[in-house]
Protein backbone atom coordinates (compact mmCIF):
# COMPACT_ATOMS: atom_id res chain seq x y z
CA UNK A 1 0.00 0.00 0.00
CA UNK A 2 2.65 2.65 0.87
CA UNK A 3 4.71 1.88 -2.22
CA UNK A 4 1.45 2.42 -3.73
CA UNK A 5 0.86 5.67 -2.39
CA UNK A 6 4.33 6.65 -3.40
CA UNK A 7 4.24 5.74 -7.02
CA UNK A 8 1.47 7.61 -7.48
CA UNK A 9 2.87 10.63 -5.50
CA UNK A 10 5.67 10.25 -8.26
CA UNK A 11 3.50 10.23 -10.83
CA UNK A 12 1.30 13.26 -10.14
CA UNK A 13 4.44 15.09 -9.71
CA UNK A 14 5.99 14.09 -12.95
CA UNK A 15 2.81 14.72 -14.79
CA UNK A 16 2.44 18.37 -13.14
CA UNK A 17 6.05 19.22 -14.05
CA UNK A 18 7.16 21.65 -16.68
CA UNK A 19 7.99 20.89 -20.23
CA UNK A 20 11.67 20.33 -20.93
CA UNK A 21 12.69 23.39 -23.06
CA UNK A 22 12.67 23.30 -26.56
CA UNK A 23 13.57 25.66 -29.34
CA UNK A 24 10.70 28.72 -29.52
CA UNK A 25 10.03 30.40 -32.94
CA UNK A 26 11.60 33.49 -31.08
CA UNK A 27 14.88 30.76 -30.65
CA UNK A 28 15.34 30.74 -34.91
CA UNK A 29 17.74 31.84 -36.19
CA UNK A 30 16.17 30.62 -39.47
CA UNK A 31 14.54 27.59 -41.48
CA UNK A 32 15.57 24.65 -43.73
CA UNK A 33 14.32 25.63 -47.17
CA UNK A 34 15.50 22.54 -49.17
CA UNK A 35 17.56 19.52 -48.91
CA UNK A 36 18.38 16.42 -50.72
CA UNK A 37 20.84 13.15 -50.91
CA UNK A 38 22.15 12.80 -47.03
CA UNK A 39 22.04 16.09 -45.12
CA UNK A 40 21.56 16.48 -41.26
CA UNK A 41 21.48 19.50 -38.37
CA UNK A 42 23.66 18.58 -35.89
CA UNK A 43 22.57 20.36 -32.72
CA UNK A 44 23.46 19.03 -29.35
CA UNK A 45 25.89 16.56 -30.47
CA UNK A 46 22.84 14.40 -32.10
CA UNK A 47 21.93 14.32 -35.95
CA UNK A 48 18.66 15.70 -36.82
CA UNK A 49 17.68 14.58 -40.37
CA UNK A 50 17.19 17.96 -42.16
CA UNK A 51 13.85 18.48 -43.12
CA UNK A 52 12.03 21.75 -45.39
CA UNK A 53 10.92 23.62 -42.32
CA UNK A 54 13.36 22.72 -39.78
CA UNK A 55 13.97 25.31 -37.24
CA UNK A 56 17.36 26.38 -36.80
CA UNK A 57 19.10 27.36 -33.88
CA UNK A 58 21.94 29.47 -33.06
CA UNK A 59 25.08 26.49 -32.79
CA UNK A 60 23.58 24.38 -35.00
CA UNK A 61 25.73 22.42 -37.81
CA UNK A 62 24.79 22.00 -40.79
CA UNK A 63 26.58 18.80 -42.58
CA UNK A 64 25.87 17.10 -45.79
CA UNK A 65 27.00 13.96 -47.39
CA UNK A 66 28.29 12.92 -50.06
CA UNK A 67 25.39 12.90 -52.15
CA UNK A 68 23.78 15.73 -49.97
CA UNK A 69 23.07 19.39 -50.50
CA UNK A 70 21.22 21.26 -48.37
CA UNK A 71 19.50 25.21 -48.45
CA UNK A 72 18.28 27.52 -45.54
CA UNK A 73 17.11 30.93 -45.38
CA UNK A 74 18.02 32.54 -42.36
CA UNK A 75 15.73 35.11 -40.26
CA UNK A 76 17.49 38.12 -42.08
CA UNK A 77 16.49 36.98 -45.49
CA UNK A 78 19.96 35.20 -46.51
CA UNK A 79 20.48 32.53 -48.42
CA UNK A 80 23.08 29.81 -47.42
CA UNK A 81 23.23 26.99 -50.13
CA UNK A 82 25.41 23.66 -48.96
CA UNK A 83 27.13 21.21 -51.91
CA UNK A 84 28.26 17.65 -50.96
CA UNK A 85 30.72 16.66 -48.55
CA UNK A 86 30.33 19.95 -46.66
CA UNK A 87 30.04 21.43 -43.25
CA UNK A 88 29.02 24.97 -41.63
CA UNK A 89 28.25 26.08 -38.12
CA UNK A 90 25.94 28.70 -37.21
CA UNK A 91 27.92 30.10 -34.27
CA UNK A 92 26.35 33.90 -33.98
CA UNK A 93 23.05 35.28 -35.23
CA UNK A 94 21.46 38.31 -34.18
CA UNK A 95 19.15 39.97 -36.11
CA UNK A 96 16.94 42.94 -33.58
CA UNK A 97 16.40 45.98 -36.35
CA UNK A 98 14.31 48.05 -33.65
CA UNK A 99 17.95 47.59 -31.39
CA UNK A 100 20.24 47.91 -33.74
CA UNK A 101 21.49 44.78 -33.03
CA UNK A 102 23.10 42.79 -36.08
CA UNK A 103 25.09 40.03 -36.10
CA UNK A 104 25.87 36.64 -38.99
CA UNK A 105 28.79 34.58 -37.70
CA UNK A 106 29.18 30.84 -39.64
CA UNK A 107 32.16 29.09 -40.17
CA UNK A 108 32.54 26.78 -42.87
CA UNK A 109 34.83 23.51 -41.89
CA UNK A 110 34.90 21.83 -45.19
CA UNK A 111 33.06 21.62 -48.37
CA UNK A 112 31.36 23.91 -50.64
CA UNK A 113 28.92 26.96 -50.03
CA UNK A 114 26.89 29.66 -51.78
CA UNK A 115 25.77 32.82 -49.72
CA UNK A 116 23.25 35.49 -50.87
CA UNK A 117 23.26 38.17 -48.18
CA UNK A 118 20.06 39.74 -46.86
CA UNK A 119 19.37 42.04 -44.29
CA UNK A 120 22.50 41.92 -42.29
CA UNK A 121 24.31 42.22 -45.17
CA UNK A 122 22.41 45.56 -46.12
CA UNK A 123 22.34 47.23 -42.51
CA UNK A 124 25.50 46.39 -41.16
CA UNK A 125 28.07 44.51 -43.26
CA UNK A 126 30.56 44.72 -40.78
CA UNK A 127 28.51 42.33 -38.55
CA UNK A 128 28.29 39.48 -41.39
CA UNK A 129 31.73 37.08 -41.61
CA UNK A 130 32.17 33.89 -42.65
CA UNK A 131 35.46 31.80 -41.29
CA UNK A 132 37.44 29.22 -43.08
CA UNK A 133 39.67 26.92 -41.70
CA UNK A 134 42.83 29.77 -43.22
CA UNK A 135 41.15 32.79 -43.46
CA UNK A 136 37.71 34.67 -42.59
CA UNK A 137 35.71 36.57 -45.49
CA UNK A 138 33.65 39.85 -44.23
CA UNK A 139 30.43 40.56 -46.38
CA UNK A 140 29.66 44.08 -47.71
CA UNK A 141 25.90 43.47 -49.27
CA UNK A 142 26.76 41.06 -51.90
CA UNK A 143 27.10 36.90 -52.61
CA UNK A 144 29.58 34.85 -52.84
CA UNK A 145 30.81 31.04 -52.90
CA UNK A 146 33.68 29.42 -51.49
CA UNK A 147 35.14 26.19 -51.44
CA UNK A 148 37.06 24.33 -48.35
CA UNK A 149 39.35 21.64 -49.36
CA UNK A 150 41.86 19.70 -47.43
CA UNK A 151 44.66 22.20 -46.14
CA UNK A 152 47.98 21.92 -48.94
CA UNK A 153 50.81 19.56 -47.02
CA UNK A 154 53.68 21.84 -45.63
Amino acid sequence: MRRTLIAAILLLAASLSPPPPCASADDAVGVVRSRSGESVVVRGGKDLPATPGMKLLQGDILSTGPDGSLGAILRDNSSISLGPDSRLAIRDFRFSPAEGKFGLLVRISRGTMAYLSGLIGKLSPDSARFETPVATIGIRGTRFAVKVGEPAPQ
